[in-house]
């Protein structure tokens, strides 16, 4: 496992809400902006803050109502909401020039977020993530998984359902995977009930497939062949919709590929990150 990283973490007020940022601060790097997967947090890109050291200020807020930021009594976090609010965010931190990670729904916040202000941003990865909302039957079965886990918190089957979202069947059964596993596991059961409202906002998401054409910054898409809610022909939609991209795919690795193969995943980011642009 690696290590947690030493970023400086603190609460930051904007849009009406508290968000939790932990920041590595250096004034004179170029940025990257980390947006994490629903039911983890910033703290899932502990390995990016450690390959970016000394060559990227990494910037990881957790979104609202996950993580260490402030929960929201509504009904839905939509992907809008969340993408408002990182724009506040980076209005408040003069941030420029940015380079955006993004992981599962932080993808559907970045394609929201860029569409925006395509001006101040450089680069994009998009791993374990797609553009479009989720097709009728799978919507379902994850509309009341939203349910259960609200009233039931993340036990059972409930846990073993995220579970087998959040990592492919290979790394779940890989032995030397088992502490990175048993790690995101005793997180996940942890998660309260109070996640719901995040949680039905990526669910219920809606599409943004018709932003994509508009983002010409270049993307760079990682996809893992075993990625249950995202699957590999999501990623080659995004492929082909977006103006500038290239996708890497990946073997064995399903929905978190930061997390699943770091080894192969975290090199390639900082390398695409670092490329000239014009």
């Amino acid at each position: 496992m690696l290590q947690a990283s030493t970023a400086q973490g603190k609460n930051i007020q904007v849009n009406g809400t508290t968000l939790w940022v932990e920041d590595t601060g250096e004034t004179d790097l170029p940025v990257v902006l980390c947006l994490h997967s629903c039911f983890l947090d910033g703290s899932m890109f502990d390995g990016v803050v450690q390959a970016a050291a000394g060559k990227f200020r990494v910037v990881r807020p957790d979104f609202r109502g996950q993580g260490k930021s402030a929960l929201d009594n509504v009904d839905i976090i939509t992907m809008d909401k969340c993408a408002d609010d990182m724009e506040a965010l980076i209005d408040a931190l003069q941030l420029d020039g940015i380079n955006v990670m993004a992981q599962s729904m932080g993808g559907d916040v970045a394609f929201r977020l860029i569409s925006r202000r395509q001006e101040r941003f450089r680069s994009l990865v998009v791993a374990g993530s797609s553009a479009c909302g989720e097709p009728p039957e799978q919507g379902a079965r994850f509309a009341q998984w939203v349910v259960d886990a609200g009233d039931r918190g993340f036990v059972g089957d409930i846990l073993e359902m995220t579970m087998e979202v959040m990592f492919g069947k290979t790394t779940r059964n890989n032995p030397e995977k088992q502490e990175l596993v048993a790690y995101w596991r005793d997180r996940i059961e942890a998660l309260p009930k109070a996640l719901r409202p995040a949680m039905k906002g990526v669910m219920h998401r809606e599409s943004s497939v018709e932003l994509l054409s508009s983002i010409h910054i270049p993307v760079l898409i990682i996809n893992g062949e075993e990625d249950m809610p995202r699957p590999p022909a999501w990623s080659d939609e995004m492929k082909r919709e977006l103006p500038n991209s290239r996708l890497i795919r990946l073997s064995k690795i399903g929905h978190s590929p930061t997390l699943e193969a770091p080894e192969q995943v975290l090199p390639a980011i900082v390398e695409f990150f670092h490329e000239p642009r014009v």
